[in-house]
């Protein structure tokens, strides 16, 4: 099985495209070439690195491989759509761009390019914490469905703070990250860091060799900063570092079941909370008034090893039933991934490298292209497994691999 899962076994010519047009990707794949080439590897290695090891950012994606579709046949799929609902509005994917951080390195306001596309393509957006952007201007996008990513950090004023101005941004839900109570130990990036404050000189030397990336970066006359917390650190005028350094010493490793029965109580509409992955977790979830979860391990960049949000999905649904929606992330890449998450009893998917991938590879137009390359690839799943909707993806249209 593993030569026939490895594209350049299969045809040792074969290549990912990895040119300057991203109308020309056909893949998420290729999409992530693009990225790598375009960016200094730094950059790179923080969209693409994991925690240690790395064995939960590869389970991750090995997770999707372990079942099979069972497709029905002589089915009438020639009308179909890959519309579907979420929190009871519609939503042209069941699909939300996850809340990543850094955007703004990996192209010029990168969070705006984010949210156009997000727009653009009829699907909600998650804004993180550690944009570039403010929340305020995020949520302005016209046709956005923009959702606010919260982490607890600090004292309550600050938490009081950007909860008061998510709410005041309009933002349709907030994602409270709980996975979080420390840093994953991401070894691989902090490789391209002599102190959390300054590059190695390897990594400096290395991004000189982007000169476009330098140039796009030069054009906007200062670095990108975390501007939703800029204004809550008690410090003058602080640069990116010296708000990483403040994030660095007021995570909070207290969060615990009463913090989130707070929010709730303060927080006016949907509430999410993003980074479970155990059945009682999510019925406690469901029990202090979540609108939704998001089974997460972050990407692989937290606990490792930790289980894949895929592998607990069938058991937290068994638990929650209906009574929350249910989103997963982590290892989402193709459209056939949504379609077995769905499957298995996810309301939908949440992406964060697939876009990101496009962002670096072509800004808003990249990450346009990735939610087309998703979107195409959802449909036609939904044809060959002989489904119309969304709605129809069920346990029966899959086989656990050591079945099939």
């Amino acid at each position: 099985m593993a030569i026939v899962n490895r594209f350049e076994e299969v045809n040792p010519r074969r290549r990912r495209y990895g040119g300057r047009d991203v109308g020309k990707a056909r893949t998420i794949d290729d999409l992530r070439c693009m990225a790598r080439r375009r960016l200094p590897n730094f950059l790179y290695e923080y969209i693409e690195g994991g925690a240690e090891d790395e064995w939960t950012l590869r389970n991750n994606r090995a997770a999707f491989h372990r079942y099979r579709f069972l497709p029905h046949a002589l089915r009438d799929v020639s009308r179909r759509t890959t519309e579907h609902p979420i929190f009871g509005r519609p939503s042209a994917l069941p699909l939300v761009i996850a809340p990543t951080g850094f955007a703004g390195f990996f192209w010029p306001d990168g969070d705006m390019m984010l949210a156009k596309a997000a727009a653009a393509a009829g699907v909600p957006m998650a804004q993180s914490t550690v944009s570039n952007a403010r929340v305020r201007d995020v949520a302005a996008v016209a046709g956005l469905r923009h959702w606010a990513q919260f982490y607890a950090w600090g004292g309550l004023e600050v938490q009081d703070a950007l909860l008061d101005r998510a709410a005041a941004a309009g933002s349709e839900a907030l994602v409270v990250t709980v996975d979080g109570p420390l840093s994953g130990n991401r070894e691989w990036d902090q490789r391209s860091y002599a102190a959390p404050d300054r590059p190695s000189a390897a990594t400096l030397f290395e991004a000189a060799w982007h000169p476009r990336w330098w140039l796009r970066m030069l054009a906007r006359r200062r670095l990108p900063n975390f501007e939703n917390l800029v204004d809550l650190i008690g410090a003058t005028n602080p640069d990116i570092f010296a708000v990483s350094k403040w994030i660095g010493a007021n995570q909070n490793p207290a969060l615990c079941w009463r913090d989130l029965e707070r929010i709730r109580a303060r927080w006016p509409r949907r509430l999410v909370i993003k980074g479970l992955l155990r059945a009682e977790d999510a019925l406690r979830a469901a029990g202090l008034g979540a609108d939704a979860i998001v089974l997460s391990n972050h990407g692989g960049r937290q606990a490792e090893p930790a289980a894949s949000p895929l592998e607990t999905l069938p058991d937290v649904r068994a638990a929650v039933g209906d009574r929350l929606s249910l989103f997963l992330d982590s290892g989402v890449r193709r459209g056939s991934d949504i379609a077995m998450a769905l499957a298995l009893g996810a309301d939908g998917v949440l992406v964060g490298r697939a876009t990101l991938y496009g962002l670096a590879a072509g800004g808003e137009a990249g990450v346009g292209r990735a939610l087309e390359i998703l979107r195409t690839e959802f449909d036609r799943v939904l044809a060959l497994v002989g489904a119309t909707r969304p709605a129809e993806l069920d346990r029966n249209l899959l086989l656990p691999a050591a079945q099939a």
